[in-house]
């Protein structure tokens, strides 16, 4: 996979992360966006996702976990919507924010869901 934002990212080193770790790498980037939407700038908002998606690629690229498939797919569709949106709202962001911690059991544990 040819990575445009994170170059010396590759699929062994992803891999070698556990899910979690990935889980937060890529919510570090959500929130990210929270706030740059917060602030009303929102082609770093774009960037954030593109990050995001980035590294959500290389998550289901290097799945070792098939069940947790359908799950990602569908928080690529709920980023996807936002992403094309002109304006997207700190809610739906933090929406996003909450299906990605809940991805994991240990994530959802520590941030009390």
């Amino acid at each position: 996979m040819n990575l445009k934002y994170h170059k010396d990212l590759t699929s062994k080193k992803w891999s070698g992360f556990p899910f979690y770790k990935q889980v937060l790498m890529i919510v570090s980037e959500i929130q990210r966006a929270n706030n740059w939407i917060e602030k009303g700038d929102f082609s770093e908002v774009k960037l954030c996702y593109e990050r995001a998606f980035e590294l959500l690629y290389i998550t289901i690229e290097c799945l070792k976990d098939k069940r947790k498939l359908k799950e990602l797919l569908r928080a690529k569709e709920v980023m996807a919507s936002l992403y094309i949106q002109e304006r997207p709202g700190l809610k739906q962001n933090l929406g996003l924010l909450k299906a990605f911690l809940l991805l994991d059991k240990e994530i959802s544990k520590g941030y009390g869901f």
